[in-house]
């Protein structure tokens, strides 16, 4: 694997999609089902949706606060501390056990903390690794190693939880997330430190978007409407399927499958996808994103709840490929802008933050008052469909990006 990727990408990125990829897994393993063990402690799709919104803001925030760190000091220590506080939060929820539900909010506050500093790390560096002719094939890679991730580790953790029963079986796997965690702290030593580089502007994403003509007042809705979909996808669609099944295992095997198939097709779309393609295969992606929802409002069962994970995990790669890839892109256009890169990458999360907020909002408005079979699919597909018009906003830049190609 090393080898076939070394060909397009230096070493310091591949170990970087190692560390990632460790990164996913501990998530894989254990991220899958706090949901459902909040869900079982509960009851309550509120206490979910309250957890998810501090996570959701914290990890903005953190963001925003740790750019300083990340452009002025050692963003490889950001990285770490983001790995090191995913840990914590694993072994908290551990100690807590059915406490965990009373302290809900600051949970999702300590996890949105984890994901903030490492994310903010790794966006930063993955620029750095990379540039506009191998980024779709490293962003192919991280969809491919997240996929893998997928396929092993929940089906793994569905297995252990059922066959231990009670408490025991997640105590195993929130163990086993924190010895990989572990691991992808001492990989991570061997990335190289990397020179900081100017002073942070805190109010930099600001003056982007008051800036008359700025490209970012554009870019930034389609990324919220990136957001809208994530702010319910990512956490909604595994709890509907334990809900439907009342069976970890279940779970499990569902994510086993769906990232089979998210795994062949992010290796092919990445493979395939060229800058002169990008407009055509995000409106074929966004489109279909949306229609495989469809099936839900037949029945909600686990064979229609497939049919929809199957569905995404095709027609994802040709969506998620190119806006990453494209937004990095208009990052690295200058070398001005690539001297603001961490600054963007925080008004990039601002824009994804906004979205999720926005999303899970209607998650918080709608699930209190019904939540029916037909009012989650109805969610579902509402906020399934918005990406369609985050398609529009990056237009433009996918036509100009063509056009420069074709000369």
């Amino acid at each position: 694997m090393a080898k076939s990727m070394a060909k397009t990408l230096n070493g310091q990125a591949v170990l970087l999609l190692i560390v990632q990829a460790l990164y996913g897994v501990a998530n894989a393993l254990s991220g899958t089902f706090v949901p459902v063990y909040l869900w079982k402690a509960s009851q309550s799709y509120m206490l979910i949706g309250w957890f998810t919104l501090g996570q959701y803001v914290m990890s903005g925030l953190t963001f925003w606060i740790a750019g300083k760190w990340v452009k002025e000091h050692n963003k490889m220590n950001s990285l770490r501390v983001g790995i090191i506080l995913s840990g914590i939060f694993y072994f908290t929820v551990l100690m807590l056990g059915q406490q965990a539900k009373v302290y809900y909010v600051p949970l999702g506050i300590l996890n949105g903390m984890a994901l903030g500093f490492f994310w903010i790390a790794f966006n930063v560096v993955y620029f750095e690794v990379t540039d506009p002719d191998n980024r779709d094939r490293f962003n192919g890679w991280t969809g491919l190693l997240a996929a893998a991730a997928g396929i092993a580790a929940p089906w793994t953790s569905g297995l252990i939880i059922t066959s231990m029963k009670g408490e025991t079986g997640y105590r195993f796997i929130f163990t086993l997330s924190l010895v990989i965690f572990a691991v992808s702290v001492i990989l991570s030593f061997w990335l190289k430190k990397r020179h900081s580089q100017g002073v942070y502007n805190w109010k930099h994403g600001l003056q982007q978007l008051l800036q008359k003509g700025n490209p970012w007042r554009r870019m930034l809705p389609a990324i919220a409407a990136q957001g809208v979909r994530e702010g319910v996808f990512m956490f909604l669609v595994g709890l509907t399927v334990y809900v439907a099944t009342q069976n970890e295992s279940k779970l499990g095997t569902y994510s086993l499958i769906t990232s089979f198939v998210a795994l062949i097709s992010f290796w092919f779309v990445g493979r395939m996808l060229k800058k002169n393609n990008r407009k055509l295969a995000m409106l074929i992606g966004v489109i279909m994103i949306g229609v495989v929802i469809l099936p839900l409002f037949w029945k909600v069962s686990y064979t229609t709840l497939l049919m929809f994970g199957v569905g995404t995990s095709l027609f994802m790669p040709l969506y998620i490929i190119p806006m990453t890839s494209r937004v990095f892109d208009l990052i690295g256009q200058s070398e001005e802008s690539a001297r603001e890169r961490e600054e963007f990458i925080v008004l990039r999360e601002a824009g994804l933050v906004i979205g999720r907020v926005i999303g899970l909002s209607s998650y918080l408005i709608v699930l209190p008052l019904n939540h029916s079979a037909i009012a989650i699919t109805w969610l579902l597909f509402s906020v399934g469909i918005v990406p369609i018009a985050g398609w529009w906003f990056m237009k433009p830049f996918l036509e100009a990006q063509q056009i420069q190609t074709s000369r």
